[in-house]
This record gives structure tokens, sequence and C-alpha cells, in this order.
């Protein structure tokens, strides 16, 4: 495939295929010195950082100047070859630069050209740039994170970004999927924006339906299922969930409280999110009294659903984490030994060996000679032209 794709969401989403063993090839502008997560700091040196390498491992690069006209019969003929064209560009230049399926269709008629954009393709903001934080934003998410008396506060990680190349390329593989059965390819528009509104999940039904306006809740705490959050232990934090009765009775019987389960204040879903307070009041009073090592242990053995809140280094040492081998590692000339995390998607026993990520037109030549079947002759005229970059 082909991947007009820079810095995080559309790169995230192609990551996951090529992870998955795909040949992704990205597109990049040697007018602009490509990916622009080529220079994401801290970890940079030229044209390599880590911020690239994490999106990157395992892609190919050619360097096209699509201002160039000499430039279009390349990447007609490339479209010739591949069987999608994904790119995450603002909403209006799929069609500026030619890469929507109407404008390529008559060269492969099964190709599924994907845009994963701030906004979409239509609609008054289609032109538009859009970043993680500015949707989060705008999607009501920082409205729901942080503490009730702190100000709207943005999510640890780019999550929009995120989710957004996931469904991105949850969209590209249906229309593969129908491009096989069919014959037919398409487009594929999918927004950062819809993607947040999509993920307000129940609470946006509730919004929608009902006019619920969600509150912020202490320490990450559930809008409506008590009790589902962190507790302050003695010595540090740890989350506990009770998404069902039997887990409340064994928390109940774990803190040393049995009564508080036959609490008719307590005694259901309703009733403890109506008096949390109360309910509340106890268990931190509770959690306050040993260590966070001791609760973990006592929670296990009783069966109640918890976990400890680690540091993002706890988290990669986490003994799951170390037992799947989900960090994994490569080389890299520049930056030595990259460790990054590997894609969750674990499909059949083939596993792809991580590869550092391209450099900048690094394969060029060779995708222009084994998809196009170019002459040296040929690729060093185009070079003359700069279509490649000068």
């Amino acid at each position: 495939m082909l991947a007009f794709e820079q810095f995080g969401a559309g790169p995230w989403g192609t990551l996951q295929l090529a992870d998955l063993g795909a040949d992704v090839v990205k597109v990049e502008d040697p007018a602009s010195g490509g990916d622009v997560g080529r220079y994401v700091p801290p970890y940079q040196e030229g044209e390599d950082s880590l911020f690239f390498e994490t999106f990157n491992r395992g892609k190919k690069s050619i360097a096209l100047d699509l201002r160039r006209p000499e430039a279009r019969p390349v990447l007609e003929d490339l479209v010739r070859a591949t069987d999608a064209v994904y790119s995450n560009l603002r909403g209006d230049q799929p069609r500026r630069l030619g890469l929507t399926y109407e404008q390529l269709e008559h060269v492969n008629p099964r190709i599924v050209c994907c845009s994963l954009s701030g906004f979409g393709m239509t609609g008054p903001r289609a032109a538009e740039g859009g970043y993680d934080y500015m949707v989060q934003g705008l999607a009501g998410w920082m409205s729901l994170t942080g503490e009730p008396d702190g100000p709207p506060t943005k999510s640890g990680l780019s999550l929009v970004d995120l989710s957004g190349g996931y469904a991105s390329t949850i969209a590209l593989l249906a229309g593969l999927w129908r491009a096989r059965r069919d014959g037919v390819g398409c487009d594929c528009d999918v927004s950062l924006f819809e993607t947040a509104l999509h993920e307000l999940m129940y609470v946006g039904t509730w919004a929608a339906t009902r006019g619920y306006e969600p509150p912020r809740r202490h320490n990450s705490a559930h809008p409506s299922i008590v009790p589902f959050q962190n507790f302050r232990a003695a010595d540090g934090w740890l989350v506990v969930a009770c998404p069902k009765q039997k887990f409340f009775e064994r928390l109940c019987e774990a803190i040393g409280r049995p009564e508080v389960s036959a609490d008719h204040r307590f005694s259901d879903f309703a009733a403890r999110d109506e008096n949390r307070v109360k309910l509340l009041a106890i268990l931190d009073d509770a959690f306050a009294q040993r260590s966070a090592d001791d609760w973990l242990s006592a929670l296990a053995a009783a069966g109640v659903p918890c976990a400890r809140v680690n540091s993002v280094a706890e988290a990669l040492q986490e003994p799951q984490a170390l037992a799947r081998e989900t960090v994994v590692e490569h080389e890299h000339p520049a930056l030595g030994t990259v460790r990054t995390v590997r894609t969750p998607l674990r499909v059949g026993e083939d596993v792809r060996p991580p590869e550092r990520g391209p450099f900048r037109g690094e394969h060029t030549d060779e995708i222009l000679r084994e998809w196009c079947d170019y002459s040296p002759e040929r690729v060093h005229g185009l070079r003359e032209a700069g279509v490649f970059g000068e």
C-alpha cells in the first residue's frame, strides 16, 4: 500500500498493518523534508527520532514531489501495482492531490483510497487541520477528564490520534475485502472528530437521548458504578473495579467489613451510586490502613478485580508484558538499540520481526524497479527532473 502520511494518527494506523506483514510504502514529500515526525524531540538526530521509529518501524519510504507534473505518471504506475492508497491529510487534500477513488479508478478499478483527516472530506471544516488536543476539547473529552474542581483536562496520551489510526485501518480492511469480493474499490472517509464522538460511547447515548450531563468524579471514578476507581493506599495508588454485585460483596469481606454489603444504602448499583459519598468514605479509610502490595494480594485472593497504578517504566516491566514479549527491539545506525511496544494484534503464528523505520526516500529506486519495472535510466531521468526532490 501507498501511505501519504505523517506525524501520529495515520502512521499509527498503517503501523498495525506493517506489523502484521503488509508492505507499507511511505510517500514522503522531499520539499518539506518528509514526515514531520522525523524531527520531533527530545530523542532526535538529523532526520531520525525515536518518535518516528515508534510509528514507522518495518515500513519503506519513497520520495515523490506531486507538485511536479512528471510525478503524476509515476504515482499512477504505483497505484496499478498496489491495493490501497492511504492518506492522513486535511479533508480537502486527497482530491486536490488526486488521491480519491474517482481520480484513480481508471488506473486501478480495485484500488481502495482511505482518507483519515481531522474533520472528514465534507462539511464546513473539511479544509481545516485537526489535531488530537483540539479534538479532545471539541468532542467533549476534556469536559469529562480531571478532578471536579480542576480545569478541563486532556488524556495523558493522544488517544484520538491512536483511535483514529485504528478506525481508519478497520475501514481500509473492510474496503479491501469488498474490493476482492466485488472487483470494485472505494473511498474510505474517516475523521478524528467523528472517531472521538463515537468513543463517547454510552455517555454519548445518555447525553443524546436523555440530555445527560456527566459530572467529573474524584480519583478517576466511573460515572455510575461504585466502587470503580482509584484508591490511595498507605504508600501508593491502586485501581479497584466492582462492575458486578459479587465483586462488591467480596470487596467488603476483604476489607473486613462484610456488613457494608448488607447495608440497604449499598445493596445494588443504584443505591451505591446514590450514596457514593458515604460508601467511599468507608473505603477510603480502609485502604489507607495498609500498603498497596498488601491490598493487591488480599483483593486478588478474594477475586476482586484490581491493579497497581504504575509508572510507564513499571508498566513495561510488568510480568505479563515480559511473558508475552510485548517490548521488542531493533537496531538503528543513528539511534542504536531502539525498544518499542509491539502491536496487540496477534494473528496466526507468523510474527514479523521488528525492523527500523526507513530513511527518507530510501527505497525509491527499489520500489520503482520492483513495482513498476522502471529501468535505471528512467529512474535517473526522473531524478534529474526533480521528481524525487533536489
